[in-house]
């Protein structure tokens, strides 16, 4: 699998469907401005791209923006994982699989909610034209971010994601993401990390209460932030060198590129995404389609929403 492969996938996936498709290529990434997805692609043979699905039914009053991290193979890029760590990496796109079939499901149940849905594809791969640790890079919002560490990439395509996302003004506007390591760490493999607003907390409790799903909600603390401040640019991807918090700055970071006004949160779904172990309940060996039913779920409750 790799980015125009994926698109291919999920083209095939919505003929028939009132979902439509609009996809950047790597020209088009560049003359709109998303140079988070470009950076992080720019070391693969295989270009990035960007998908967005939109799914508008008439009556439709509230609009749930979804924004996935699709990275479709992690190798850390010049950063470079330990090749123990890049088994499993393929799952790296689970956020924007987890977001696409959740669209999908909403236009297949006919629910009266206008869904967004925002693909973030890459292959994170060293060579001669990869981005490279002290590269400054500028996201669609215009915002610069310090690259300090190639394998934080998935914050990267994100920020673009949400930035695009935002402009479309959504009632409620969720990222899911494998985004780190220590979301795992913290919470083992059943448990989500959630950060964001109070409301879109309670609405996505409740949701995966409703379906069955382990969401757990983390703090978002303001003294975090300063880790991340850069000599050079708006935002540092990384702090080098700091261990503590991992799973909260990057949800720290991928704050910085949502505008006030718009609901947001963050899903991280490092754990659950992939499950190395044996099947329980409804979930399989290997890739588990986990949070697929939340999201369906709080596109039921935005739809009820008066």
């Amino acid at each position: 699998m790799f980015p125009a492969a994926m698109v291919k996938a999920v083209q095939a996936q919505i003929k028939g469907l009132p979902i439509s498709a609009t996809v950047w290529d790597e020209k088009a990434l560049a003359k709109d401005g998303f140079g988070g997805i470009l950076a992080v692609g720019m070391g693969s043979s295989r270009p990035p791209r960007l998908v967005k699905l939109e799914y508008k039914p008439k009556g439709s009053k509230k609009h749930l923006a979804l924004v996935g991290k699709g990275i479709t193979f992690d190798t850390g890029g010049l950063s470079l994982k330990p090749s123990e760590s890049m088994v499993g990496m393929k799952y790296d796109m689970t956020g924007a699989a987890t977001s696409f079939q959740a669209i999908v499901a909403i236009a297949k149940l006919g629910l009266p909610v206008r869904v967004t849905a925002w693909l973030c594809l890459a292959e994170n791969m060293p060579s001669g034209t990869a981005q490279r640790p002290d590269d400054v890079i500028k996201i669609r919002n215009g915002k610069s971010v310090e690259v300090l560490n190639t394998d934080a990439e998935g914050r990267l395509v994100l920020a673009d994601g949400l930035s695009a996302a935002a402009e479309m003004k959504p009632d409620l506007m969720v990222d899911v993401a494998t985004l780190t390591g220590a979301a795992t760490i913290a919470l083992g493999n059943r448990y989500a990390g959630l950060m964001g607003d109070t409301t879109a907390i309670k609405l996505i409790e409740k949701a995966a209460d409703s379906s069955g799903e382990l969401v757990w909600h983390m703090p978002q603390p303001k003294e975090l932030r300063a880790l991340l401040n850069s000599d050079v640019a708006d935002i540092a991807n990384v702090k080098i060198g700091n261990r503590a918090g991992g799973m909260l700055i990057g949800g720290l970071f991928l704050r910085e590129f949502v505008p006030e006004g718009i609901d947001w949160a963050h899903l991280d779904i490092a754990g659950p995404a992939d499950n190395g172990g044996s099947a329980y309940g409804y979930t399989p060996k290997g890739g588990t389609g986990a949070y697929v039913r939340t999201l369906v779920s709080l596109g039921q409750a935005l739809a009820i929403q008066k």
